[in-house]
């Protein structure tokens, strides 16, 4: 009894038009799908056997096929390896129009990014075995709105005592990023009616614009040296969101007297804070400043994400919210997505409960702290660049003096030698309208580059800003 052609071993879709015989539509249509690159170079095609099982035609037309395209130098035949298609010289497309591709930096010194390339991956694998050695069928299949329970349950207890947050699973929503948890908390808050939003000036200008597509009116706040001007809330203004911990870009904490006065707000108007808790977890000089959440669970809205701490590539996410913002939140994520990948949210569970994400932020703080250390060593070495902020973050803001070049012109001058960094004058509300009127300075990552690769950035770095 012949076997069923779902059995065989390689599966292979061509258009057949057997219009003039089987063997001619074969060679036919093996020929067009190699000439248009369908089949590459390489390719293995199913032994005569598997192919004329599926298509149901006999062994011998398929073989008589294959023999003419060797032949024709189409294909070659491999002892050992069957029958692959051959190298055969094709016309070379016409180049597509397209914009040119970014050029990758040489020295990738842009703030917010953490080096990827000490990612845990032996520690990501041990999860990984433990979580697939003990997943029950249904891990596989549809996952939940809310997030994996698992993973709400390790981060009521991670986040309750490391940042002292005050939360309960049921209060957690597991986003794809903050980007997305951003997105749709904005459009929740629009449709219940909030028009008013104040944002920090200077701040996040993606963050920003994705509150102003939700169709809220943006407020300014004013950033100092004691973070956001939050005594500039209007009783117009619905929501407010901060940067509390370390402030993007200036690098300051919101001070404990400005933490007080914005809990008097929200409980004051029923005003809602948001707070992105961005580098939480890299204070260098001492313990890092606990979150605004903790002092305020029922007026705060706290996000957090593994970007910074194991890599941008890990999409994972979350908020503890409000009780009254539970279920509109979980009812937009599930028309947004339906759902967060769940295997990767079972992994970083495993993590966090091993304490495997622990060691490693504490092994990135002392490495992100050594680097900051040689950065500011460079920075105070030449006339008229200030560090600014704390010790803390993936970051330096380092602003420039008025007789020197501009922030312009040093970024040019970087991007002339390969350097990748972000100037501040973009960061600030309304700065393509009045680029003059905002302090300008640079803003220098440390963590993206690996161990190796950073003091080479340095060295051309502080080569391109020296003085001329």
């Amino acid at each position: 009894m012949p076997k069923d052609w779902s059995s065989s071993r390689l599966d292979l879709h061509i258009d057949l038009d057997t219009t003039g015989g089987r063997r001619s539509g074969l060679e036919s249509a093996l020929r067009t799908a190699i000439r248009q690159g369908r089949l590459p170079a390489g390719t293995r095609l199913p032994s005569t056997r598997g192919l004329a099982q599926q298509l149901g035609f006999s062994r011998g037309t398929v073989s008589a096929a294959y023999d003419q395209l060797v032949e024709e130098g189409h294909l070659s035949t491999r002892p050992g390896s069957g029958t692959v298609v051959a190298e055969v010289a094709r016309p070379a497309p016409a180049p597509a129009r397209t914009a040119p591709a970014p050029t990758t930096p040489r020295h990738d010194l842009r703030p917010g990014l953490p080096d990827v390339s000490a990612f845990p991956a032996r520690a990501w694998l041990a999860s990984t075995r433990r979580v697939l050695t003990g997943a029950r069928p249904e891990v596989f299949g549809a996952g939940e709105a809310q997030g994996r329970i698992e993973l709400r349950n390790a981060l009521t207890d991670y986040l309750g005592r490391t940042r002292g947050v005050v939360t309960t699973p049921d209060r957690i929503v597991i986003t794809s990023g903050y980007y997305q948890g951003l997105g749709l908390l904005s459009n929740v808050l629009a449709a219940g009616g909030t028009r008013v939003a104040a944002l920090e000036d200077p701040g996040h200008n993606l963050f920003r614009e994705v509150v102003q597509r939700a169709g809220f009116t943006v407020l300014a706040l004013p950033v100092d040296a004691r973070g956001a001007r939050v005594e500039a809330l209007t009783p117009r203004t619905g929501a407010v969101f901060l940067t509390p911990s370390h402030q993007y870009p200036t690098g300051v904490p919101l001070h404990p007297g400005r933490r007080r006065t914005l809990r008097a707000w929200a409980r004051r108007t029923g005003g809602l804070i948001v707070e992105d808790d961005y580098d939480g977890e890299y204070r260098y000089d001492r313990q890092p400043v606990g979150a605004l959440q903790g002092i305020a669970p029922d007026q705060v809205v706290y996000c957090g994400t593994v970007s910074k701490t194991l890599g941008p590539a890990v999409r994972l996410a979350w908020m503890v919210l409000p009780p009254h913002l539970v279920p509109p939140m979980v009812q937009a994520k599930q028309e947004a997505d339906l759902y967060t990948e769940t295997l990767g949210q079972l992994v970083l569970a495993d993590l966090i409960t091993t304490h495997a994400y622990d060691r490693h932020i504490r092994a990135s703080r002392l490495r992100y702290r050594r680097r900051r250390e040689l950065l500011l060593d460079r920075v105070t070495a030449v006339p008229g660049l200030t560090p600014r902020g704390v010790p803390a973050g993936l970051h330096t803001l380092v602003t420039l003096p008025s007789d020197g070049p501009t922030e312009h012109q040093l970024l040019t001058r970087c991007a002339q030698h390969g350097l990748a960094l972000r100037g501040l004058t973009e960061l600030h509300h309304h700065a393509a309208d009045h680029p003059a009127d905002h302090p300008q300075g640079l803003l220098i990552g440390f963590a993206a580059p690996s161990d190796h690769a950073y003091p080479a950035a340095l060295d051309a770095l502080f080569a391109t800003l020296a003085p001329r």
